[in-house]
């Protein structure tokens, strides 16, 4: 289970790396417009999630903070959690991604956010809509 928790997250680095340290490359733009770059981790995902499907329902029918807890000590369903995080990232990471090559915010600041978007999502997305906005602003 271990390997597949790793893998979850390696897969996707190929596809970050491109983001972050090519964003001006042709070929990026073309990767990353797929929203296929997200399938790897999915397939990790139901790969660990078969076997705990059962438990993962019930956590989505019945959520609680105990049942949270309790399903997390178990590997497979962890490392699905683990999997859908990473597969989610990239996600949204792509949209950021393409959304700033549309609106021409220079790659220069759009690295450090797209690192963020690895580590703090939740912090750096709201960061990136102000960018966003303050880019639309300058254009007007």
């Amino acid at each position: 289970m271990s390997t597949l928790f790793d893998l979850s997250f390696l897969v996707t680095v190929p596809f970050w790396a491109l983001m972050i340290f090519a964003p001006t490359w042709r070929w990026t733009r073309t990767i990353i417009a797929s929203p296929w770059i997200v399938l790897p981790a999915l397939v990790i995902w139901a790969i660990v999630t078969i076997p705990v499907l059962g438990t993962l329902v019930r956590l989505v029918l019945s959520p609680s903070l105990d049942a949270m807890i309790t399903a997390a000590a178990h590997p497979a369903v962890l490392t699905a959690l683990w999997a859908q995080i990473i597969a989610w990232d990239l996600f949204l990471g792509r949209w950021v991604y393409l959304d700033s090559r549309e609106r021409d915010i220079h790659p220069v600041l759009m690295g450090p956010l797209l690192v963020g978007t690895i580590l703090l999502s939740p912090i750096v997305f709201p960061v990136y809509l102000l960018v966003r906005e303050v880019a639309r602003r300058s254009t007007d």
